[in-house]
């Protein structure tokens, strides 16, 4: 068992995130990992719980991953994105605050900012690899 306080891990600042072989920006984001294990061999774990802190408007770009992932809001309200796989045309925007669970499946195109122009906002995030043929319950 390893057990830490949120605020312990170390607050790492993200400067930009890949997608399609480009760089994209990154604005006042930083991620402090909680817990992860395993490799997938793309450089992500295969499991992970993540706090992330966003800065007044936030923003983390357009972007996609192996990985499914789950969201949680603890803090703050934030425009959460997706986008047509082919196209990369945004397809919904949706305004999430805490208590809010976001799901985003493996490769599917999505991004996020921090709405607010004074608050910090907080989220959880679950990353987990979940390879074709295995059983989910």
């Amino acid at each position: 068992m390893q057990a830490i306080k949120a605020l312990d891990a170390q607050d790492v600042k993200i400067e930009q995130f890949p997608y399609r072989g480009k760089m994209y920006e990154v604005k006042g984001i930083s991620v402090r990992w909680l817990s992860k294990c395993g490799d997938d061999g793309h450089g992500s774990p295969e499991y992970g719980l993540r706090l992330f802190t966003a800065q007044p408007g936030g923003e983390i770009p357009i972007h996609n991953h192996f990985y499914h992932q789950t969201m949680y809001i603890l803090e703050g309200t934030f425009e959460c994105y997706s986008y047509d796989a082919q196209s990369d045309e945004m397809t919904d925007t949706q305004v999430c605050g805490p208590g809010t669970s976001v799901y985003l499946a493996s490769m599917e195109p999505h991004g996020m900012k921090n709405v607010s122009g004074s608050e910090v906002g907080r989220f959880l995030c679950c990353i987990a690899n979940v390879y074709e043929g295995a059983d989910i319950l």
